[in-house]
């Protein structure tokens, strides 16, 4: 038998990933993105401005464009296998903010390409970083579309179409695998499709209640949709350049503090414990526990720094300090205060906010308090098993014993974090970026946050200023952060695209 050629061999190599199902998916997806655009048709129309002509535009680029990924694959057959799972989820983030990018571009709101991908994935990613220095300027249809990238991208956008479309591709358990957030995953239901339907009932009742409370609290309907999106997504997009701060209301920032915390909540957890009203749940789980106390520390201990040093009375001390650790741990990037003008001992809380994260299996990013939980049980286990050589120490998360290989896992998970955030570091320094900016801009990106903490780019600040390099640097890490990493470092490696 003569051996295969480097010809075949790389033929066989591109068979691997079935590209049929992989355009059919697609092809959707862009469809799923046009019904959305039309949405923002509908509010640039309401308010007669002049983003309609980029709305229509993008609407039909977009549906082409799903047309012809439908035809390419319209003899599929509907088995996914994990390695296209993984490979779909990453593509389809990418495609899905290619297209996002039109109506910024075509309408001439941001007229750079780069900046416009950024915007896009950040959104998507609910990242909530920005390179618009005004946003006020722009019609109302493009900030409803802002708002809702954040919003779509929450739970995730090929999450979003299995409970859309549950029918539309078989291995859709590979596909919640590649896109969902955490070490440890519950399912609500035995069948995929039915627990994503009963996810998004929970995210829309958050975004329905978050809703009515910001019109109780004197927006407006546009104003409080807007901000209802962007809250349940713990995105922090805001239609105001001075974010929730622009209303100057301690009562609606207390009610946006609550409603990011909300969900900052694993979903799967608020579906069991306040759907069946059964609210001790919540403080019988090991996660909730951690980041209920999280939040409550650091709020503490930058309310005394506040009092003390800056002279801040309690109650702005306690809403204060509350606001923007609620905000940076859930990732949301909202502010209520310019939190780059306190004292440096802030920083380094927030900054251990912003590395932690909320829940696993919420919209937040961040590294999720189940990893910090597992981290420190698998610290004091090695201290026991250091005195006790031979004691076989079981490590438990809500009396359920996490198996040896996810332990593993979670190691290998935090070393590929940090060798990224190093990486990424050394890189954007070499960009020209001072040492300190750069580490809390990689610490952003890839933890999904928004706000960084640094003297070029703050907390309030937008990222106009980066070079472009470390734009795209940023929204790649956007994504590779929202995919919790191994998703997309996968596709890029040898063993991804060997036959066997």
């Amino acid at each position: 038998i003569l051996p295969r050629t480097e010809h075949e061999k790389d033929r066989k190599a591109i068979q691997l990933i079935n590209t049929k199902i992989i355009y059919k998916i697609l092809g959707t997806l862009l469809f799923i993105e046009v019904s959305l655009m039309l949405w923002c048709l509908i509010v640039a129309f309401f308010y007669h401005e002049d983003d309609v002509p980029a709305f229509i535009i993008s609407i039909i680029v977009t549906a082409l464009g799903g047309i012809v990924l439908k035809y390419l694959g319209h003899n599929a057959d509907n088995n996914l296998s994990r390695r296209d799972a993984y490979f779909v989820v990453s593509l389809a983030w990418v495609v899905f903010s290619l297209f996002g990018t039109m109506p910024y571009i075509i309408g001439g709101y941001i007229s750079n390409f780069t900046d416009a991908f950024f915007e896009t994935m950040s959104g998507f990613s609910t990242t909530g970083a920005t390179i618009l220095n005004d946003v006020e300027v722009l019609p109302h249809g493009i900030l409803f579309w802002r708002s809702l990238t954040q919003w779509i991208g929450g739970l995730g956008i090929v999450f979003f179409t299995i409970a859309l479309l549950p029918s539309m591709v078989g291995g859709s358990t590979k596909i919640f695998a590649a896109e969902a957030t955490g070490p440890i995953r519950t399912k609500l239901h035995p069948r995929l499709s039915m627990s994503a339907k009963w996810l998004w009932a929970v995210y829309i009742t958050i975004t329905l209640a978050c809703m009515g409370c910001y019109l109780l609290c004197g927006m407006d309907w546009y104003e409080a949709i807007n901000f209802a999106m962007t809250s349940a997504a713990t995105g922090g997009f805001a239609i105001y350049n001075d974010s929730i701060q622009h209303f100057h209301s301690p009562l609606m920032e207390y009610v946006s503090t609550f409603f990011c915390f909300i969900s900052g909540v694993s979903f799967t957890l608020l579906y069991f414990s306040a759907a069946k009203l059964k609210f001790r749940e919540l403080f019988r789980n090991t996660e909730f526990r951690f980041y209920f106390l999280s939040v409550a520390v650091c709020s503490l201990c930058i309310m005394y720094t506040l009092m003390m040093q800056c002279g801040y009375e309690m109650e702005r001390a306690f809403r204060s300090a509350l606001f923007q650790v609620v905000s940076f741990i859930t990732t949301t990037g909202y502010f209520n205060d310019d939190a780059g003008a306190w004292p440096h001992l802030t920083w380094v809380v927030l900054a251990l906010c912003m590395f932690s994260g909320a829940c696993s299996g919420s919209t937040s990013g961040g590294l999720k308090s189940i990893r910090l939980v597992m981290l420190l049980k698998i610290v004091s286990n090695e201290f026991r098993q250091i005195l006790h050589p031979t004691a076989v120490l079981p490590l438990k998360i809500n009396a359920i014993n996490v198996p040896q290989q996810k332990r593993v896992t979670l190691l290998a998970f935090l070393v590929c974090y940090l060798m990224l955030v190093a990486v990424m570091t050394f890189v954007m320094v070499m960009f020209g970026i001072e040492g300190a900016d750069a580490i809390s801009i990689t610490f952003s990106s890839i933890g999904n946050v928004g706000p960084a903490l640094g003297s070029s780019i703050g907390p309030i600040m937008s990222w106009d200023g980066l070079p472009d390099a470390a734009k795209w640097l940023s929204a790649i890490m956007m994504l590779i952060g929202r995919l919790e990493i191994f998703s997309v470092l996968i596709i890029f490696t040898p063993a991804f695209w060997k036959e066997n």
